[in-house]
């Protein structure tokens, strides 16, 4: 983080991580890349790298989507146009996105504006290197990553040429849109897989989590905890233009199949929020023990913790929010600090969710989830208590890679259909709530009131 705001990562550290963990993974299954029918990429979504396609190098380090580097350019968008991309994108203007990423690449880094160059997420990035890279490598990308950058029409599904003037970013540089689920290419056989083999799955983390957790049908819906939350809705062949500050945008697109949307809600810090309490308090020494210590009390003593560190995402998205603690008296302890970042991780969720069936008109009773916080129970129980709903994880936890996968082998027919697929998901765990309706809404009211407290911070 060289600068307050920024946030990078090293593009070629990603891919030099990526072919160890291919040659990780070949190994730990006793299996070669020969023996694979063909394989996925999933990937963190807006994360935004530029490249030069004749040495394969990157021109800079990826811009990650937690970065608020742009937030001055997207300031001078103009009403008009701010509406236009609300509407043609579904999403919202914030610098979350990749398209005021790519518009910094061009304006602050020289060599971007080279015929050499090329810029994608890094779905693109992975699937140029594993296609074959300066040796051939194609530059494609799937609608749902593609519906991430403020560049794509949600109706064409193709780049649009008025988004792309906004934001002074030339077709040329983008790859080409295709489903989440067909041929692209094949490995290089000269790659870590050391075999040709089909790259047939292509979908955003969490629209991956969406599949993983087989959400196929309209109404249903997932939620996935990671270093921020994301849940998401599927809201079949229809586009639903949220009105309570949800994004719109795609949940998959199977080969020649009709595209399914989605309602997403994203909320940016809750796994970080762990993070935070480990690393800059040092209340704990790993995130394991956060629901041993948040045990230790029965409630968190009348603290709430706002963790809107880089501002508050949905329903909210109010970037001059900063991260508050409040209800502080003597009596509060490290154990209770760690409950109320519990419990943050809980009630945000349930501002997205109450948000979706607003939306939607689709009453929910059951929540699935996956990702690193579902295997703390304590964090489970709150959230099933706080939204009064029932919650379940599936057997296999890793839902994303298995939704990559899953998109794949639909694709060469590995699965003969999705029913098939369907078939797949077991329950690990289910959580029923076992609070009242007037303790759930008192608590509720509380937290809205500490959020309050956050607004209008940065000025």
């Amino acid at each position: 983080m060289p600068h307050p705001g920024w946030v990078e990562h090293d593009a070629a550290e990603i891919w030099q991580r990526v072919q160890e963990v291919i040659a990780g993974a070949l190994k730990q299954a006793d299996i070669l890349g020969s023996d694979l029918a063909a394989i996925g990429i999933t990937n963190q979504r807006e994360t935004t790298v530029v490249w030069d396609v004749s040495t394969g190098q990157p021109l800079s380090n990826a811009i990650v989507w937690q970065d608020t580097r742009t937030t001055d350019f997207l300031s001078t968008l103009t009403d008009a146009q701010q509406q236009t991309i609300r509407f043609k994108t579904g999403l919202t203007i914030a610098p979350y996105f990749a398209g005021s990423k790519m518009n910094w690449f061009l304006n602050n880094v020289p060599a971007a504006n080279s015929e050499n160059t090329r810029m994608g997420t890094i779905d693109s990035w992975l699937l140029w290197n594993l296609s074959g890279g300066v040796r051939g490598g194609v530059h494609l990308t799937d609608v749902t990553n593609a519906s991430r950058t403020l560049l794509m029409n949600l109706e064409t599904l193709d780049w649009d040429q008025e988004l792309l003037d906004i934001f002074g970013v030339s077709r040329g540089l983008l790859p080409e849109i295709k489903s989440s689920s067909e041929l692209y290419a094949s490995t290089d056989p000269h790659g870590p897989f050391g075999t040709a083999i089909p790259i047939a799955g292509i979908l955003g983390d969490q629209q991956a989590a969406m599949v993983g957790q087989v959400c196929f049908k309209r109404g249903e819906s997932k939620t996935t905890y990671g270093t921020g939350n994301f849940a998401l809705l599927n809201t079949g062949t229809e586009i639903v233009r949220s009105k309570n500050g949800l994004l719109t945008t795609l949940c998959f697109k199977f080969g020649n199949q009709p595209a399914h949307y989605a309602l997403e809600g994203s909320v940016a810090v809750t796994g970080s929020a762990i993070q935070w309490l480990r690393d800059q308090l040092g209340i704990i020494t790993n995130a394991a023990e956060t629901e041993n210590l948040a045990s230790s009390v029965t409630d968190t003593a009348g603290v709430y913790f706002v963790p809107a560190f880089s501002g508050l995402f949905a329903p909210y998205w109010r970037s001059d929010a900063r991260g508050a603690i409040v209800g502080l008296t003597r009596a509060a302890t490290k154990a209770h600090l760690a409950r109320a970042a519990l419990e943050a991780i809980c009630y945000q969720t349930r501002d997205v969710m109450d948000a979706m069936v607003a939306d939607s008109g689709v009453p929910m009773h059951e929540m699935r989830v996956d990702g690193g916080i579902t295997a703390n129970s304590l964090c489970m129980q709150m959230q099933a208590d706080i939204m009064g709903i029932e919650i379940t994880r599936p057997l296999i936890g890793e839902t994303t890679a298995l939704g990559a996968a899953y998109a794949a082998g639909l694709a060469v027919g590995y699965w003969s259909s999705q029913d098939e697929v369907k078939k797949q998901w077991q329950q690990s765990r289910r959580w029923s709530p076992t609070s009242t309706l007037e303790v759930r809404e008192a608590g509720y009211k509380q937290w809205k009131k500490a959020v309050e407290r956050t607004l209008n911070w940065v000025d």
